[in-house]
């Protein structure tokens, strides 16, 4: 069987080294890095996880918590985030979360904070104080990726701005009769995403002088059924209907566009529709979005954790991750001007 001396040998190195490099515990060159690796694979050497848990106190696993794994959006951050997990040899323990109450204090009280992860990623959660001081008491670093809650390390976009954008778009091309499909709670949790999207969209209907109609504004769930239904509300009323309407994501302006089009409403000439996320089906439904980028989100998380740990030659204990992620508005078909 072969052993980690053997490995050193063949690589040209120390047995320290040769366990730092397999491990990722601690600073190794790049090009030693891989000349370890080719010898390990090479004799077929395989590292104990246990027995590098036992001396380094890592396990090689990051636990992610996650609302969704079924929504276009999550998906693509989660792929960011394993292919980036695996490319540094970690592992990835999923964690599902969707609601409240006592699984969701068992995934925080226990699973997180006792089971053998070495930090955390939660992904457009939003976070109590409870649960982000049973992580730090247990000193399990915690990166945050979009939603809330008091984490040193977090990476969003401007959610804020990104909602008075998509509405200025519309307001530029002569709309003053404009809609906001929300997502549920938005009025009544404007820390969250959904909050912070509907206080862009009042920002920016405010600072054109035009009031804001309430019956406009509907909250619905985050996903293509909801903003079909959503929009149902919305555009059923002749006498009320907007000309204009901005979606908190790209699946609910899809299905307003659907929901339009069971009205015989034609988009854009009768409504322009603007959705949020850089869609992969924006593009076939020719919508006007605002992109972001799911997939690198989820790299830079994983960047931001191996930083926490002090992985790498640039460890940093405290990265800055309060600059707003990127966005870009994309215009396509389904917005246009005004109609007279």
């Amino acid at each position: 069987m072969a052993a980690i001396g053997d490995v050193a040998r063949l690589a040209g190195v120390s047995k320290a080294t040769a366990s730092r490099a397999l491990s990722g515990r601690g600073y190794v060159a790049v090009e030693t890095r891989r000349r370890v690796e080719a010898a390990a694979a090479e004799i077929g050497y395989i590292a104990s996880p246990d027995a590098a848990s036992l001396v380094t106190g890592r396990t090689k696993n990051v636990g992610v918590v996650i609302p969704f794994v079924n929504r276009w959006f999550f998906g693509e951050v989660l792929e960011g985030i394993e292919r980036a997990l695996l490319s540094a040899g970690y592992d990835l323990t999923l964690y599902n979360l969707a609601g409240r109450g006592a699984e969701r204090a068992r995934v925080f009280d226990f699973f997180l904070a006792r089971k053998r992860v070495d930090a955390v990623i939660a992904v457009g959660v939003d976070l109590t104080g409870h649960e982000v001081d049973a992580l730090e008491r247990r000193e399990k670093p915690l990166v945050c990726l979009g939603g809330s809650g008091g984490a040193a390390a977090r990476l969003a976009v401007d959610d804020r701005a990104v909602g008075q954008l998509a509405t200025e778009h519309l307001l530029h091309l002569g709309h003053t009769r404009i809609a906001h499909l929300a997502g549920l709670d938005a009025a009544a949790r404007p820390d969250s995403v959904q909050g912070r999207r509907l206080q862009g969209f009042l920002d920016a209907i405010a600072s054109e002088g035009l009031e804001v109609d309430r019956a406009l504004v509907v909250e619905a769930d985050v996903s293509l059924p909801g903003g079909y239904t959503g929009a149902l509300q919305l555009l059923g009323h002749p006498r009320r209907r907007p000309t204009a309407l901005f979606a908190a994501s790209d699946e609910m302006a899809i299905g307003a566009i659907r929901a339009a089009e069971r009205l015989g409403i034609s988009v854009p000439a009768e409504l322009s529709v603007i959705g949020v996320d850089g869609h992969e089906y924006a593009e076939m439904f020719d919508l006007t979005t605002v992109e972001q980028y799911p997939g690198e989100q989820g790299r830079l998380a994983v960047d931001v954790v191996m930083r926490l740990l002090g992985e790498g030659a640039l460890a940093d204990p405290l990265p800055d991750s309060g600059a707003p992620l990127p966005t870009r508005l994309v215009v396509r078909g389904s917005t246009t001007s005004a109609p007279r």
